[in-house]
Formats: structure tokens, C-alpha cells, sequence
């Protein structure tokens, strides 16, 4: 339980916690007064909060941890064998091997459809150059500067990360506009071919981001994304745009190579590596992250934009200035998705999260595919 003089602060208070000595995980100095703890000893930790702390309530602030440890631990050597596979609730080690058999294969194929999708939106990108509404781009670049404007304020020297970003601030612009066009194409393309989220899908999106939220919160997220569509508009986003781009996998012509997974990994940092970064990272000790905010006090507007950036404009509608017509974008679903282009320099970051789905049935695990 953390307290500021005597009392009681939100977001101080834990159970549970698990914390490994040495890890930079909590505050600096919180780790050293636990050294030589036993099961069962209580103590009183005093720190100072750092001057940069991310919660402005806590910043150079004194605290008090009143501690109990309720468990230690030590790291050892872990036998895999059938004891081990038990004491993990399963029936043998055959049954963990397959397990882990199966997740592996579930990363791998969700690295293949990462790529598989980067380069698919590179081609659409390539064989598509309309004109799109300057209002959308700049709503889109708003938010990509905003993002960046936050991150380089985490940075160790936040006055060179913004300097960084600013030298790149028209190739982010270029990366706002590229997320406008491809989102239009694809919400032409699922329009002219019925691709749509089902109100079952939709109920389970909004239940899986309520998670992110303390248990009390949960309920309020869930009435709040139900009465703002924009809210539900970016949950629906991403989702909308994968089932487009499984039609369009279903459509395409899917040449087959076989690859270690090491290599799968290398191809997708070379490309991340090209994308322009708001500062260079420099590795810092953690600190520990700030309360939890309250579902009222707009956290969960921040969170839906997060969970879906910059893709609500993926169910607009295309301008009508020189937008393709609905023909052009279904010929180019049905002609088969042209050859792999080369990836380039700069790619908006929503189209790099790796799904949490498998690869579509054309694309088998351990197995890079190019169009």
C-alpha cells in the first residue's frame, strides 16, 4: 500500500505483485530494500518519485510502500520432463510438446500473413493514385502527430526526439495520406463484394477491449462505446479491414516458399527498421507505470483510438474527384492480386500489427508467401 504523507494514494495499492530484484521493474530504489526479504516479513519502503514520472500527482514526490512478501523465489534450472508437464495441469510431456508445437506454429503463421498482408496493401497502394479529401488527411495525420508527440516525450531527451520528428514531419504526412487511400480502397472493395462485421463479432470486440480496463471500469467502457458511434466505428476498424483482406487473399494467386522463421522475422525488421522513428531508443531503467485511469475520465475514447489508429476512415466512402468507381475496385479483387511490390521506405504503422489470427487457409504455417 503506497502512501503520501499518511495517506492513502490511487494506484499505490497492490496484490500480489510479483517482482524480480534487479529487473528495474518499480521505482528506483524500491528493489534495493528488498534484498534479504524472507516469506512473511513485512517492511516499510521509502522512496522518491522521479522528477519525470509520467502521473503528475507523484512527480518528486515521497512515498511509503508498507510491504508484505508473501513468497520467494529463486531461478533454477527447469528439467523438462513428465513431472514438469504435471505440474502444469497437463497429462504428460507429449501433451506440453504439442502445445508448444501449436503456439509456434500459430506465431509463425501470423508472421506469414503479416507479410503477406504488407505486401498485398504495397500492391493496391501501387496500382492505386486518386485524389482523396484533405480533410481525412489531416484528421489522420493529427493523430499519427500526436501519437509521436507523445512518445518522444517519454524519451531521455525529449527535446531531440521532437526535433527528430519534425525533420520527418512531411514523410509522416505522406504516410497519413497513403492510410486515407488504401482505407477507402478497401472499404470500396468490402462494400462491392458484402464483406461486413456481424453484431456477434461486434459484442465480442467491445468485450476483449473492456479487459483492458479494471473490473469496475469494464461496464462503464462497454455503455460508452455503445452510445458513441465513433467509438465503435474505430473498434469495428481493423477488424473490418482483415475480413477485406481475406477476401482478397481468397482472390489472389499465392505463391508457396518455404522459410526458417528467422528468416521471416529478419524480412519484416528490415522493412520496419526503414520506417522513419520519432527518436532513437535508448535503453533506461523501467519505471513503474503510472494509476490506471477512470473509464470517465476519457480513457476510453484514448484506448478505442489506440486499439485502431488512423483507421476510421477504412468504411468511408471514396471521394467522388477522381475515386475509382466501384467496377475498377472490384476488377482489381477479381483479376487476382498483381505481383509482390517492393516494400516501401515509409509504411503507416497500423498496417505492421501483427494479427492475433491465423493465417488464412492459403498461406500454411512455416511458409512465406508472395503474391
Amino acid at each position: 500500500v503506497g502512501k503520501l504523507n499518511g495517506e492513502e494514494f490511487e494506484g499505490g495499492k497492490a496484490e500480489d505483485a510479483a517482482l524480480v530484484i534487479g529487473s528495474g521493474q518499480f521505482i528506483p530504489g524500491f528493489e534495493d530494500q528488498l534484498v534479504g526479504v524472507k516469506t512473511g516479513d513485512t517492511r516499510t519502503i521509502k522512496v522518491t518519485f522521479p522528477a519525470d514520472y509520467p502521473a503528475e500527482n507523484l512527480k518528486g514526490q515521497e512515498a511509503e510502500f508498507d510491504i508484505t512478501v508473501k513468497q520467494v523465489k529463486v531461478e533454477t534450472e527447469t528439467k523438462v520432463d513428465e513431472d514438469f508437464a504435471t505440474s502444469l495441469g497437463l497429462d504428460s510431456l507429449d501433451k506440453l510438446k504439442e502445445l508448444v508445437r501449436g503456439q509456434l506454429e500459430q506465431q509463425t503463421a501470423g508472421l506469414t500473413r503479416t507479410q503477406m498482408k504488407r505486401q498485398l496493401l504495397d500492391a493496391l497502394a501501387a496500382g492505386h493514385d486518386f485524389e482523396v479529401p484533405q480533410g481525412m488527411v489531416n484528421a489522420e495525420f493529427e493523430q499519427i502527430w500526436a501519437q509521436l508527440q507523445q512518445e518522444a516525450s517519454r524519451e531521455e531527451n525529449p527535446q531531440d526526439a521532437l526535433k527528430e520528428i519534425q525533420n520527418e514531419r512531411d514523410e509522416y504526412r505522406a504516410i497519413a495520406e497513403r492510410r486515407v487511400r488504401l482505407g477507402l480502397l478497401l472499404s470500396e472493395i468490402g462494400q462491392a463484394n458484402g464483406v461486413e462485421v456481424t453484431a456477434q463479432e461486434m459484442s465480442m470486440l467491445i468485450q476483449q477491449a473492456a479487459q483492458q480496463y479494471r473490473p469496475e471500469d469494464r461496464d462503464r467502457f462497454v455503455q460508452y462505446v455503445q452510445q458513441e458511434p465513433m467509438a465503435a466505428a474505430q473498434l469495428r476498424a481493423p477488424l473490418y479491414e482483415d475480413k477485406v483482406v481475406d477476401f482478397l487473399f481468397d482472390k489472389a494467386e499465392i505463391t508457396e516458399r518455404e522459410v526458417t522463421q528467422e528468416e521471416l522475422e529478419a524480412a519484416i525488421e528490415a522493412e520496419e527498421t526503414a520506417e522513419p522513428k520519432p527518436a532513437a531508443k535508448k535503453k533506461v531503467a523501467a519505471k513503474k507505470k503510472a494509476p490506471a485511469k477512470k473509464a470517465d475520465d476519457k480513457a476510453p475514447a484514448e484506448k478505442a483510438e489506440k486499439k485502431a489508429p488512423a483507421k476510421k476512415a477504412a468504411e468511408a466512402k471514396p471521394a467522388a474527384k477522381k475515386a475509382p468507381a466501384k467496377t475498377a475496385a472490384e476488377k482489381k479483387a477479381a483479376d487476382k492480386t498483381p505481383a509482390a511490390k517492393t516494400a516501401p521506405a515509409k509504411k503507416p504503422a497500423a498496417e505492421k500489427a501483427a494479427p492475433k489470427k491465423a493465417a488464412p487457409k492459403k498461406a500454411p504455417a512455416k511458409k512465406a508467401a508472395k503474391k
